[in-house]
Formats: structure tokens, sequence, C-alpha cells
């Protein structure tokens, strides 16, 4: 069974005037994304209670990083893969998912997310397949508040000084799986906990690169910053979480922090960088007993043919 080791917590000064902000470094993960945390989990726990064995069909609603993710994690187990996504994301996913040995199924562009979830429970009343819910399943929250909450938590502990209580932290909503799970992660190792939801937010400048950056993910806020949706998730319930706030971001700051990022070093793709723009603006209201943590979520290789790269191509 395919395990995990510790990503890397790290301070990140993007100019001699920024705040520092501790950022995980999710993208050193196997497949190079954080969602390589919940694919482990779920599927692992599917594997140790009988649910799929060796030669099963797993199939999943993602156009990117969680079907690279449950491919690769199939790929160890025997298990066949299905990614089911809108027509139109870059290349370069595609190419992962295939070459773990996943077969990708696409779904009409008009329909966005919405018409890849809908297929995929047509197939599953239809085939007998093995479905995570990303969406849907507590699992994906459970995963990171069992994983990378706790890393957090003990990285920490361990070097800050003893006045700090207060762990913050910004992260985009897509299934709310990091959300809730840093939420009641952080929690559960005795920190207070301020988190932010972010909500990136459309300039209209978008350059458009071929199909790359069009509104297929058509439930996003902008369709430049993929992954970050808006009412697909049902793990994600802001009632239930103390203290939340959600904050605005533009696209066009998001993917000037993520160059930035990139030319200092970090090999990230869009929802980084709106984590980290996030960062930046809620960090001069923190009190000094708050440690300020966002995540560093996927690699830039997926990214390649998207408008991220257009300047430098």
């Amino acid at each position: 069974m395919l395990e995990l080791s510790p990503t890397p917590l790290i301070p990140i000064q993007l100019d001699a005037d920024s705040p520092i902000i501790w950022s995980k470094c999710e993208f050193m993960n196997p497949s190079g994304s954080t969602k390589d945390r919940i694919a482990t989990f779920i599927l692992a726990k599917a594997w140790r209670e009988g649910v799929v064995k060796r030669g099963d069909v797993v199939a999943e609603v993602s156009s990117g990083s969680t079907s690279i993710a449950m491919a690769m994690v199939c790929a160890h187990l025997g298990l066949k893969f299905i990614a089911i996504m809108p027509e139109g994301v870059s290349r370069e996913r595609i190419l992962m998912i295939q070459g773990f040995g996943g077969q990708v199924r696409f779904t009409e562009k008009s329909l966005g997310m919405q018409g890849a979830n809908d297929a995929c429970h047509e197939l599953a009343a239809s085939t007998k397949v093995f479905l995570p819910r990303q969406f849907q399943n507590m699992d994906n929250a459970q995963a990171h508040r069992q994983s990378t909450a706790a890393e957090i938590a003990c990285w920490v502990k361990e070097n800050s000084p003893a006045s700090v209580d207060t762990i913050a932290f910004t992260s985009g909503v897509g299934t709310g799986g990091t959300m809730v799970g840093l939420y009641h992660g952080l929690r559960d190792h005795g920190f207070k906990v301020l988190p932010f939801a972010v909500r990136p937010i459309a300039t209209g400048k978008n350059i458009l690169c071929g199909d790359c950056f069009s509104s297929l993910e058509q439930c996003s806020f902008s369709s430049r910053i993929p992954g970050v949706l808006d009412g697909m998730s049902q793990i994600y319930k802001p009632a239930e979480i103390e203290h939340l706030q959600e904050i605005e971001v533009s696209d066009e700051m998001a993917m000037s922090a993520t160059r930035a990022l990139i030319r200092k070093g970090f090999p990230v793709g869009p929802s980084s960088g709106l984590n980290v723009a996030a960062a930046l603006q809620v960090a001069p209201a923190l009190s000094e007993n708050t440690r300020l943590v966002t995540i560093l979520c996927d690699r830039m290789e997926r990214y390649f043919s998207t408008e991220l790269f257009t300047q430098w191509q």
C-alpha cells in the first residue's frame, strides 16, 4: 500500500516588504498535489474493508488533480480507473491520468462539472464501479484532518514560541475537504483556528489559450483558477466552522502570485497563488500569537499549455 511522507512547511517571502507565509508544500506528494492525501485515504480504506479488490473499477468526477491522484493510487493497487471530466481541460492533465493507466471520458463542455457528475452516476447505475465521491465523502476531510492538519500542528508546536496558540490558514474551496479537515484537525491539537475561505474573483482580463481557460468549470468563480468551485461541495458547511471568514482575491492577483512563486523556485499552479495572495491580504491584521499557514496545492506541469505560462512561451 502506498504511504505518503510528510511534506515540508517552509517560510515564503515574495519580496522584502512582504510578510512571511508558512507554506505547506503539497506539490511534493508523489503525483504532485494535495489530492494524493484523499486518494490514498479513501482507496486504502475501501481496500481494507473489501469494498474494492484488484481488477475492480474506480470512477471519479474531476478535471484535474484528484483524477491524477486516483489514477496513481489505482495503479499501485491494481485497480482500473476512469476519470470523467468536461471537454477542454489542459492536455497535460489528460496525459498524466493516461500515463498511470487511467481512462478519460469526456462530457459536454457547456454542462460543466455538474454534467460530468451526472455522467458518473449514470455509469455507476449501469456498471459495477466504486465511486470515491470526493464532493460528498467525509473521508475527504478526514484525510486532511489526520495527516495534513496533524503535520502542520506538530511543526508549529516544535518551531514556534510557546505564546503561539492560534493558527490562521487560507484555502480556496472546491470539494471542501481541505478547509473542513484543517479546521477540525488543528483544533484536535489544541489550537485556536482562524480559517479563511478564499474566493477568486474574475477580473475580465482572461487571455484565452485555445480551450485551456474556457468556462468548462462553469460553477467556478473564475475559470483562471481551476478547482475552486461554487455549490458542489456537500462537505463544506460554513455555518459549522467557527470564526470562518470568506474573502475575495482577484484572479489577476492570484495569477501574479503564482508566477512570483515559480520565480522563487516553487513549481506550483494557480490555486497555490490564490492561497498565498489571500494570506498576504490577511496577514497584517493577525496578532503575534498567530501562525499564518497556507497550502501550495499542486505542481505547475499540469498547466504548461495554459495562460499561466503564456508569457514565457
